[in-house]
């Protein structure tokens, strides 16, 4: 069994926000594979189901994000889990807009949602990062965060999230590498194509080439000694 935990904050007001891209993934993956209804239990929002053989529980953490860890805690004591039972999904800052990267253990890098999920859950769970950009200006952060998306968005934010859903069975088998290479925007740049070979001089052309026809005069004594016949 895994529990798969998307990371936000309840209530409408935050709904949209930034910060709430965890609770958006979670309802797309719940979407893709025909999930149960939304129950309350362990202080979230849970649905059950499976994906890929494998039997799954969501939530929707309904703590509010600093204490996120208590909620999946509870879940993860209740269901004799262990921290490589668990995913989650989170916002991160320090990725681009729409880009995902998986990881597995490290750091919590300032997020207050993965603060208490490491003190409450360990360090050894797979997080999947979603990328919400940086605003440039750390004064600027909370609000960025708690900012709703923008319409245009929409764009990279809703085919994002149905890949997601989508490919949620290879969230959670190895090291997320396949899982990336599925995401729409996600693929590695192709390779820059060799610069066309520099084009060389006259000069350097004409060594290379004998004349058809052998000059005479002034001119052809002048073409030998460049090309070294002289």
């Amino acid at each position: 069994m895994f529990i798969i935990a998307g990371l936000g904050n309840p209530g409408r007001q935050y709904q949209d926000n930034r910060h709430n891209i965890g609770f958006m993934a979670v309802d797309a993956i719940a979407r893709a594979h025909a999930f149960g209804p939304w129950s309350k239990k362990f202080r979230s929002e849970i649905s059950e189901g499976t994906i890929g053989g494998e039997k799954v529980l969501l939530m929707k953490p309904q703590t509010f994000m600093n204490l996120s860890g208590d909620a999946v805690g509870e879940a993860m004591r209740f269901y004799k889990l262990t921290p490589a039972d668990i995913v989650v999904l989170h916002d991160e800052l320090d990725l681009p807009a729409g880009k995902v990267r998986v990881k597995i253990g490290g750091g919590h890098g300032g997020h207050n949602g993965l603060k208490s999920m490491d003190a409450q859950c360990g360090r050894d769970y797979k997080r999947i990062r979603l990328g919400i950009g940086h605003p440039g200006d750390k004064d600027r952060v909370h609000g960025h965060v708690l900012g709703d998306f923008h319409k245009s968005d929409r764009e990279w934010l809703d085919p994002l999230l149905d890949d997601i859903g989508r490919h949620a069975d290879l969230m959670l088998s190895g090291d997320g590498s396949q899982f990336m290479n599925k995401l729409v925007g996600q693929a590695p740049a192709p390779k820059p194509e060799k610069p066309a070979p520099k084009a060389k001089s006259h000069i350097h052309q004409a060594r290379g080439q004998k004349p058809a026809i052998e000059p005479s005069g002034p001119m052809a004594a002048m073409l030998r000694k460049l090309m070294g016949k002289d």
